[in-house]
């Protein structure tokens, strides 16, 4: 029997019915005949198969741009960034920077807002920050400096634990043997011959029988110290009207998990209902369910004590944080002490927000090109302005002329 065939499974109705057709000539009474040719039907043409797309390449996180390309430039008092773009200069190792920094120096430590705006288009090009799918937006969020209570000394008033970093915490930075891994550390600990993840949230209170020398302080509020570990840092109040700052010093490697999400998940708020004063209303109301909620975060920040200076305080550039003119960032995409312009909207609003910034800080939330956590400063009314804060932006990385910054293209 002649037939035809095709790949597609799609034609197989059409292939029966040409096999049905075709006609051979069986053998009669044991004698072999001569059979008539047969010629078999073209098949239908089958539909086309869909191919799935090829993958679109990733974005190259800086893209060259033109300063008309920044909404509210010209508006800006880039000025009240001035003394944040000197601290970084005080820290910024690379060659490309070193120029530029020196005349910033020279232009003084409080000049114009038109010579702040003359020297950055003279000195800077813009480069817009792209996500890796080729999108230009992205989500802003907000930080600050709470204020909690808290001891030196523990008793029934103060019985949470603030510790600093423990012994037996390894940080392995994969940079130093794997430069395209820059930025990348893992944390951990021994056990036997080999290197396991760090302790929980949980684990490490199941364990605090270990870390009794590692005890910093007490605070009074456990939830009101979960959400200054999410901050990075604080102040801390002592009895005796005393402040001292504990600022961030390591974490434990487990990702962060927002527990307003887990409240969400379980039914138990609704998502606008899910911010840090929602958050704290339903820990005062479900006391028997704290721990639950707050082990819902594995993540664990320890930290270091500093004198509360009256400054802000320090980021992962190693300088002080400016109230209204520091984000956090994922160095990974913008580098860290780099001049930044953000375009985004006020909290909870749609009036623009639109200005000058340094990338003077990290988050173990900041993750991706098109993200920053935008610095609101010390106290509650901080607090209450980055606790609404959730907004879509675009964001430009301003770098010296005649260089590349990393992650862009040469000559792009």
């Amino acid at each position: 029997m002649m037939y035809c065939t095709r790949r597609a499974l799609r034609c197989l109705p059409a292939l029966i019915s040409v096999l049905l057709a075709a006609c051979a000539t069986a053998p009669q009474d044991g004698v072999p005949e001569a059979p008539e040719p047969v010629v078999c039907p073209s098949c239908p043409a089958c539909p086309p198969v869909a191919e799935k797309p090829a993958d679109k390449p990733k974005a190259d996180p800086l893209q060259a741009a033109e300063w008309t390309d920044l909404p509210g430039w010209a508006a800006d008092d880039a000025a009240q960034a001035w003394g944040a773009i000197l601290s970084s200069c005080r820290v910024m190792k690379a060659p490309a920077w070193q120029a530029s920094c020196e005349a910033a120096r020279a232009l003084g430590e409080k000049p114009a807002t038109a010579a702040v705006r003359a020297f950055a288009e003279r000195e800077w090009q813009p480069w817009r920050v792209v996500n890796a799918d080729h999108s230009t937006e992205g989500l802003v969020t907000g930080y600050y400096e709470p204020l909690i209570r808290g001891s030196r000394t523990r008793s029934k008033q103060f019985d949470t634990p603030v510790y600093a970093v423990p012994d037996d915490l390894l940080v392995i930075d994969l940079g130093e043997q794997y430069p395209e891994l820059k930025n990348m550390r893992l944390r951990g600990r021994v056990e036997g011959r080999k290197v396991v993840p760090y302790y929980s949230r949980s684990q490490i209170e199941a364990r605090s029988d270990k870390l009794g020398d590692k005890v910093l302080l007490w605070a009074a509020d456990p939830i009101d110290f979960f959400f200054l570990q999410v901050q990075g840092s604080g102040q801390v109040q002592l009895p005796d009207g005393s402040r001292v700052r504990i600022a961030y010093a390591d974490q434990n490697g487990h990702p962060y998990q927002s527990i307003g999400r887990w409240l969400v998940d379980k039914g138990e708020l609704k998502v606008d209902q899910a911010g840090m004063e929602g958050i704290k209303a339903w820990a005062r109301a479900n006391p028997q369910r704290l721990d639950e909620m707050l082990n819902a975060n594995p993540s664990f920040v320890f930290f270091r004590e500093q004198a509360a200076n009256g400054q802000g305080p320090n980021g992962s550039q190693g300088v002080p944080l400016t109230a209204g003119r520091s984000i956090a960032v994922d160095p990974r995409s913008v580098p860290l002490g780099a001049p930044v312009f953000l375009a985004t909207s006020m909290p909870a609003s749609d009036r623009p927000l639109q200005r000058l910034v340094v990338a003077q800080d990290t988050g173990g939330a900041i993750k991706g090109g098109v993200r920053a956590d935008f610095y609101w400063g010390f106290g509650a009314e901080a607090g209450a302005q980055a606790g609404k804060m959730r907004s879509r932006g675009q964001m430009w990385v301003l770098w010296p002329k005649g260089h590349t910054p990393p992650g862009a293209k040469p000559g792009a």
